[in-house]
């Protein structure tokens, strides 16, 4: 079912006020939406074709073949139809003037704080854990 004429009047005004808002996040998202589908799409197709000639095959000569066709034709469906994975997510920090400057993982990790007492997060078993715990309470913090 198509958009009435307001509807589609509407749809353009957000968009180009997602434009002017914010230009680099909307050609982002428009880039990200053109690139996928069709790729995913024709790879999936093709593996369809080849799983549906190894099930024909399979037909004539062994069911082993003809299993293997159908786990190949399931798998390119699977393949053509799951959605576009996410671009991998990038810190950083906010600019004055609105850009954003990505900061490494390893820039991230230096400025981590130190938890109480020197532990690392994953030090420690759960029983540790609870009796310091129990022992901050008894003593009043």
């Amino acid at each position: 079912m198509g958009l009435s004429e307001r509807e589609q009047q509407l749809l353009d005004e957000m968009e180009q006020a997602l434009y002017a808002e914010d230009p680099r996040f909307a050609t982002q998202m428009q880039a990200v939406v053109r690139r996928t589908s069709h790729r995913h799409h024709l790879v999936g197709g093709v593996g369809v074709l080849a799983g549906l000639g190894l099930v024909l095959l399979g037909v004539n000569t062994s069911w082993i073949v003809g299993a293997v066709g159908f786990v190949v034709m399931v798998a390119a469906l699977a393949y053509a139809l799951a959605p576009p994975r996410k671009p991998p997510v990038q810190f950083g920090s906010v600019q004055t003037d609105g850009s954003v400057r990505a900061t490494s993982s390893k820039a991230r990790r230096a400025r981590r704080t130190p938890r109480a007492g020197g532990q690392s997060r994953r030090g420690g078993g759960f029983m540790e854990r609870m009796e310091e715990r129990w022992e901050r309470r008894r003593s009043g913090w």
